[in-house]
């Protein structure tokens, strides 16, 4: 089936600007609308392209339908009209996997799904002459489909990513509340960290090392999706062969040239063999230096360099006196490196006060539903 498609790209809030202008990069117009999400339009060449690339994105979806829905039965029939038998080849499954309602007269959620999925079981039913009372059988591959309702007007998607973005295929393992690989991606491009400025990048609070992961990844122009599958791969009106182009051309896009200065230090040893296991996974081993340490010991003598830290908050480190005693002495490591940048991610609205200096700038981000200020501090330049 060769079609132009309605789609939207989603993700967390306050990202969206960056979503944006990863698809323009991707030659792919686009336009931010009112409720945040990011629209394009294309076909199969561009859902691929959009699944592979996006760095920063949650997942692509298509838009099937759009109609305004004050009653049930208005959601049936719109979601009625709709041509399913497009998407959903005989045998396929096709859970509502999702239905979010925002300031309209149908709040019920579970109702939602459960008439959406009916009014596509009927259309279904006509098209294959299938009787009613006689159920679908889904045992076919699936194709999820959602369901948002907002100010009364019915949005009906289908998730063309499967699992989110952010899985790229090369943690084989995490700590404690790990930042996502997608979260991590934007804090990276909201930084003044640049490949081609050679500027030495360091995380010195790592983890299973996904900070320095993704910005070797970046470097190297390995695109995000190259070591996973999509879903929409398993449907017959899209294939294989469209994934498989993309990917062969992805590879010869890898930038194997270049020198990076990347360093992930952690104060637990275990964190960082299970950071190097990633990094070997994401073939991006070779580029950066892991190394067990305590953030208080962090020296250097290099110049014009980039920190980015997810120090431990909320769920990851409770008591207070011990966050209050690691923010001090981190302002008190970092605040000698002048000319270095430093990019702070916390969830503790008093971060400044017992770092010891205020931010330059400050920006509200969502790490999943935890919401988290990106605290940056500019360096001199030299």
């Amino acid at each position: 089936m060769t079609k132009n498609y309605k789609l939207v790209a989603t993700s967390a809030a306050g990202i969206e600007s960056l979503v944006s202008r990863e698809l323009r990069e991707l030659g792919i117009e686009n336009r931010i609308d009112e409720n945040s999400r990011v629209l394009f339009s294309g076909g199969n060449d561009t859902i691929a392209l959009a699944n592979l690339w996006l760095r920063t994105a949650d997942r692509v979806k298509i838009i099937v339908g759009e109609f305004e829905a004050n009653t049930f039965e208005e959601l049936f029939q719109g979601v009625l009209s709709i041509d399913w038998q497009e998407y959903l080849p005989l045998g396929y499954a096709f859970p509502i996997t999702k239905a979010k309602s925002v300031k309209s007269t149908l709040h019920n959620e579970p109702s939602i799904q459960a008439i959406t999925k009916k009014a596509i079981v009927k259309k279904l039913q006509t098209h294959f002459h299938r009787p009613d009372g006689v159920p679908l059988i889904e045992n076919g591959p699936t194709v999820p489909i959602e369901v948002s309702v907002h100010k009364n007007k019915a949005t009906i998607l289908i998730d063309t990513s499967g699992e989110s973005l952010f899985k790229r295929g090369y943690r084989i393992d995490k700590g404690g509340a790990p930042i996502k690989e997608n979260m991590a991606a934007s804090i990276i491009m909201l930084t003044n960290w640049r490949v081609n400025m050679k500027r030495p990048f360091v995380d010195p609070t790592c983890g299973s090392g996904t900070f320095p992961i993704e910005a070797a990844m970046i470097a190297r122009n390995i695109a995000p999706g190259l070591r996973r599958n999509f879903i929409c791969e398993e449907w017959n009106w899209f294939g294989k062969d469209t994934f498989n182009k993309l990917r062969v051309e992805a590879k010869d896009r890898i930038n194997k040239d270049i020198e990076l200065d990347i360093s992930g230090f952690d104060i637990d040893g275990r964190m960082i063999e299970i950071a190097k296991e990633n990094a070997k996974v994401a073939g991006v081993s070779d580029d950066i230096n892991f190394k067990q340490m305590r953030l208080q010991d962090f020296r250097t003598d290099k110049e014009d360099g980039v920190i980015v830290s997810n120090p431990p908050y909320g769920e990851r480190l409770l008591k207070f006196e011990d966050v209050k005693v690691l923010y001090k002495e981190m302002g008190e490591v970092f605040r000698p490196l002048t000319t270095w940048s430093k990019y702070i991610l916390t969830s503790d609205l008093m971060f400044e006060e017992k770092y010891g200096q205020k931010a330059t700038k400050k920006r509200k981000l969502y790490n999943g539903t935890l919401r988290v200020d990106l605290y940056q501090y500019f360096g001199k330049r030299k």
